[in-house]
């Protein structure tokens, strides 16, 4: 009986959110723990209109964060449109307020903790 009700995770990851407890009753089909693989993992940031031209998908950055160790990150994607879109006429003023949202994959995604601000810094070539 014990080995009908016992499930594997489908990857190895670490548990985001418990949905239910021990002894709680599950429904059919419902999560019981939310899972997060280190593939999955990614950091999102925003870069001003300016700099949004010196960058493409496969650079490299730079990782820093509060009590982790600095790691390289490659770019993944880069949005296609503004997060912020000014009004019709662009003047400079204007221009400085656009910026893009960009992912890039850590090298070691174990050694960033989840949703912890980080701060990036573009590689020179």
């Amino acid at each position: 009986m014990l080995a009908l009700k016992t499930v594997a995770a489908p990857a190895a990851g670490s548990i985001e959110k418990i949905y239910y407890r021990t002894g709680e009753v599950v429904p059919a089909g419902r999560p019981v723990v939310s899972l997060l693989p280190p593939d999955n993992i990614k950091i999102e940031f925003f870069v001003p209109e300016r700099e949004r031209a010196s960058l493409k998908v496969g650079d490299h950055v730079s990782v820093t964060c509060d009590n982790c160790s600095p790691q390289n990150a490659t770019i993944s994607f880069i949005a296609r449109d503004a997060e912020y879109t000014p009004p019709q006429i662009f003047s400079r003023e204007e221009r400085a307020k656009m910026v893009y949202r960009l992912e890039a994959r850590p090298t070691d995604p174990a050694a960033l903790p989840v949703g912890l601000p980080v701060n990036i810094q573009a590689e020179s070539n």
